[in-house]
């Protein structure tokens, strides 16, 4: 291993956030996560998990089903580019709260991997783990498809206009700074803070993240299961978010405007 990479994986990690003990700190803790969850992500998952069962009591298989990820939103070209640019705004408000909450509490930024104290090492490795992720999930998607766990994903039904790259491309660091955010930094702090040991708490975070990628079929949970498992250990190591922000946009950016650009050009593409 060399050094940097050495010194990457096993930083000088700040001191833990303390274990809350009071129990009134701990009720309070506790309704913090479930409001955050209940109006965010942990919504999101039961919705998907809804859309899941009304897909399996449909009479077609999963795989002869579509479903879209980012839609139109209007008829007027003008209305469906401000209506997607909300979208993303909505998504990095959830994460702003997150942050908003960890720093209320009296976390520096720093504390969760947010600081630009290496942008460049973080860029690198964060296309590293974008590598890592995604050809095997990419593999994983395809045959969970054809063995019929997973609904056809498009990931863009968005027409030709000339903001289309831009509000994907924003719609992916929306995703990602939302998620790991949310279901990385903020959570399995809180956990920390709530005496959960690191295991069991990687384990509900990657829960979570399989959750709310129910809609697409059992094989995207068990996917981004895998994926919130990696991300989250890695985080746990390292104690870095940049990098895990920047493979998942990377991930996403392929995914919504690599699909947009060949989707009429590649047979195989649903």
């Amino acid at each position: 291993m060399s050094p940097a990479a050495h010194e990457w994986l096993n930083p000088a990690k700040p001191a833990e956030p303390r274990t809350v003990t009071d129990p009134a700190e701990r009720r309070a803790l506790t309704l913090e996560l479930v409001i955050v969850f209940s109006i965010t992500l942990g919504l999101a998952g039961a919705r998907s998990l809804l859309s899941l069962v009304d897909a399996l009591l449909r009479p077609e298989p999963l795989n002869e089903q579509r479903v879209a990820i980012n839609v139109p939103q209007a008829t007027s070209e003008t209305i469906d580019l401000f209506k997607q640019l909300l979208s993303v705004l909505q998504l990095a408000g959830w994460g702003a709260l997150g942050v908003y909450l960890l720093w209320r509490a009296g976390m520096r930024l720093a504390e969760v991997g947010l600081d630009r104290s290496r942008p460049r090492r973080d860029l690198a490795w964060g296309a590293g783990l974008a590598a890592l992720i995604g050809i095997p999930g990419l593999a994983l998607y395809f045959v969970g498809w054809q063995l019929g766990f997973n609904l056809t994903v498009q990931p863009s039904t968005l027409g030709e206009t000339w903001w289309r790259p831009l509000t994907l491309t924003l719609a992916a660091f929306g995703n990602s700074f939302a998620e790991e955010v949310l279901v990385v930094a903020y959570v399995l702090t809180r956990l920390r803070q709530l005496g959960w040991g690191e295991n069991r708490s990687l384990l509900l975070a990657a829960v979570l993240r399989g959750s709310y990628h129910l809609y697409q079929g059992v094989g995207g949970f068990v996917g981004n299961l895998v994926m919130g498992l990696v991300f989250g250990r890695v985080w746990q190591r390292t104690n870095r978010l940049w990098p895990l922000v920047v493979a998942h946009t990377l991930l996403d950016v392929v995914a919504f405007v690599g699909y947009a650009l060949l989707r009429d050009h590649v047979s195989w593409l649903p």
